[in-house]
């Protein structure tokens, strides 16, 4: 049991690291300025803040059960994941990690979409904010892309759960949508000081987990791969 609370920590950690790295944090500012849009509305700018954490979230769990039962349900792949995954784990986690300590960058357009898609989810009310979270959830920028696939798919692998893990994933991506549309309700002169902390926490942040990462892997690869440790 200890162990699975670690396990669903460590999705929801992975969560917050991709919420307030760069890119995925630009798309999230994107969604911020759509829900914070009635301000003069603090009861719907919560909800609309609710409504955007569930459409992340629902999108990953689909998005990971769908990628973990395939995984399992094939015995062939099974055997070959549980005979080989731990030897995968060490590589992947120094890729990720040096993507996170920028020693790896590919350009972006993870932004491209989003003023059309807002202007679209003006349509939509208040339920605009959930088709956001469901979109801005399938915009994959390198780094979001290297923490799902690279990071929570083998741990949700690992630990058998294709709900639990994405979900505490997802309602870590959205995070910092759902804190500021509390801000906005309770009052937006809190938002300049919020935003300052989130910029400064996530470098803090992303360089010291790109460090554990890479020194993780190197002792996954030693250990698994060469039997050196």
């Amino acid at each position: 049991m200890d162990n699975f609370v670690f396990g669903l920590g460590s999705a929801l950690w992975l969560g917050i690291l991709t919420s307030i790295s760069p890119c995925p944090l630009a798309t999230n500012i994107a969604a911020i300025s759509y829900i914070g849009r009635r301000v003069d509305r603090p009861r719907r700018v919560f909800w609309a803040g609710v409504l955007y954490t569930a459409g992340r979230s629902l999108t990953y769990l689909a998005l990971g059960a769908l990628l973990v039962a395939g995984l399992l349900s094939a015995p062939y792949i099974s055997h070959l994941l549980q005979k080989y995954m731990i030897k995968l784990l060490g590589p992947m986690l120094i890729i990720v990690g040096m993507f996170l300590l920028n020693l790896i960058s590919f350009g972006t357009s993870g932004l491209g979409i989003s003023e059309r898609l807002q202007q679209r989810a003006e349509r939509w009310g208040i339920w605009g904010a959930g088709l956001l979270g469901i979109v801005f959830a399938l915009s994959f920028c390198p780094v979001s892309a290297a923490l799902f696939f690279g990071s929570l798919l083998p741990l949700a692998v690992s630990y058998r759960s294709g709900v639990l893990l994405p979900t505490a994933y997802g309602i870590g991506t959205a995070l910092p949508v759902f804190a500021f549309a509390i801000l906005i309700a309770l009052g937006a002169h809190l938002l300049g000081r919020a935003f300052n902390k989130i910029t400064q926490f996530e470098r803090w942040a992303r360089w010291s987990t790109g460090v554990i990462f890479v020194v993780v892997g190197i002792y996954f690869t030693l250990a698994y791969i060469f039997d050196v440790v």
